[in-house]
């Protein structure tokens, strides 16, 4: 073999070395997805106990870390409405959902997980509509809840 094609095939290789070594870091340092995996079934599991309807004023469906305080407010025609909580997370996880300002309202406790039924809050409302919830130590959980207004009867 000449020098030339001795460089050719060194050069080549080391070419091709580089080219699977820089494929094999940029494979590794890819981003990742940081989202628990177990949030897409808590999702769907609130989305069925809790669907979309027609007749809903509001709803939405998020994702509260553990510790979360998260406030929320409607602007409505004012009447009266019923307002259904649903959430689901990990064992033991719990929220409290309350409907007033501040801290008067102490609100009510909501399990996430075993046995889960949506909670109806009938109320009354002038404009706006507060819902405040709180997560417990225990999280991340899904937090579902759908606005209507109460039928007359």
């Amino acid at each position: 073999m000449t020098g030339a094609r001795a460089r050719g095939v060194v050069l080549h290789g080391a070419a091709a070395l580089l080219l699977v070594v820089g494929g094999a870091w940029w494979w590794s340092a890819r981003p990742r997805s940081a989202a628990d995996p177990r949030l897409l079934d808590w999702r769907l599991t609130a989305e069925r106990l809790l669907p979309d309807t027609g007749e809903q004023e509001a709803a939405d469906t998020m994702v509260l870390a553990a510790g979360a305080d998260y406030a929320k407010t409607d602007d409505l025609d004012g009447g009266a409405f019923l307002v259904s909580v649903v959430c689901a997370g990990p064992d033991g996880s719990l929220v409290r959902v309350s409907l007033g300002e501040g801290d008067e309202d102490s609100g009510r406790g909501l399990h996430c997980s075993g046995s889960r039924t949506p909670e109806v809050f009938s109320v009354g409302v002038g404009t706006q509509l507060r819902l405040r919830v709180v997560v417990d130590k225990i999280g991340p959980v899904i937090f579902r809840y759908t606005l209507e207004r109460s039928s007359p009867g």
